[in-house]
């Protein structure tokens, strides 16, 4: 069977057409050329080549395994090319879950990503943070960006930032004044942006427990946008972090901040501890490692 040199070696004799030429040409002797010549057409049980004063002309058989050659030696070198791109981060597949509340940066960072590294494909899986672990264990996705707090025991996570929460009523609401206390967010029953037991929900469910207050929940709702239509028409109010402002504009609501000022959510990236990231997913986390 032939290999991917003796092919090399064909198309420089094919388009030399001198063994002498095609030696030069691949900084070798004419001698060893000539005999993988003879080899190659030992082997293939043909002549790939007429021999005559002026030269060589190629056979009919020589035609074809020269036009084969160009094909297979492209493509072989397409193939290294992927290869190395993909083994230094170039090319490939990025595999990434978001929290439903998610930085506002993300659309920018990953364009930016996008624009340095073209050839690679994307995976994103948008979902609530404690679904978005499981995907992690179980390998379906690489990287998370989530909202804390959430035990992470297995992962490692990198903090991206840490924001204010905003207390949202109707505007047609009793509330005025640009702060709420404690004791006014009693008064309404509240939409909480999370499900039971998770991220934020558990967050303002402890955080009220801990000012001795019952949180009066009358809807669990991930859906953000459904959210804010909800707090518009009265429904309930809700407690939110700055990023659902930033996103989610528009919306004729009153926005208050908490009077306690250190009630504030953090967001991050999580990846498995034991896991090595693919180069793809780990040139995207430097990207936002450096702004």
């Amino acid at each position: 069977m032939l290999d991917i040199r003796q092919l090399r070696y064909f198309i420089a004799i094919a388009e030399e057409k001198q063994i002498s030429a095609a030696a030069k040409k691949l900084h070798m002797a004419q001698p060893p050329l000539s005999q993988q010549l003879k080899q190659m057409e030992e082997e293939l049980g043909v002549p790939l080549v007429i021999r005559h004063g002026r030269g060589l002309e190629l056979t009919e058989a020589g035609s074809t395994l020269y036009r084969h050659a160009l094909h297979i030696t492209k493509s072989m070198e397409q193939t290294q090319m992927e290869v190395r791109q993909t083994g230094l981060g170039m090319r490939g597949k990025l595999t990434i879950g978001v929290n439903t509340l998610s930085a506002e940066a993300f659309s920018r960072h990953l364009l930016q990503f996008q624009s340095q590294y073209p050839d690679i494909t994307y995976k994103i899986q948008q979902n609530e943070s404690a679904h978005l672990c499981r995907l992690i264990r179980e390998r379906a996705i690489e990287l998370a960006l989530i909202r804390f707090p959430l035990q992470l025991d297995e992962f490692a996570y990198y903090h991206i930032k840490t924001e204010p929460l905003y207390f949202l009523t109707s505007p047609l609401s009793a509330l005025d004044g640009r702060q709420a206390t404690y004791e006014q967010m009693g008064d309404f029953p509240l939409i909480i942006p999370s499900t039971d037991g998770l991220g934020l929900h558990h967050m303002i469910v402890e955080r009220l427990s801990r000012e001795h207050m019952e949180a009066n929940i009358v809807c669990e709702c991930s859906d953000i946008a459904l959210l804010m239509e909800l707090v518009e028409a009265g429904f309930g109010a809700a407690i939110v972090p700055e990023v659902v402002l930033q996103k989610h504009r528009g919306y004729k609501v009153k926005v208050h901040e908490l009077a306690d000022s250190a009630w504030t959510a953090s967001s991050g990236f999580i990846w498995l501890k034991e896991h090595h990231l693919s180069p793809s997913a780990s040139r995207f986390l430097e990207l936002w490692k450096d702004g």
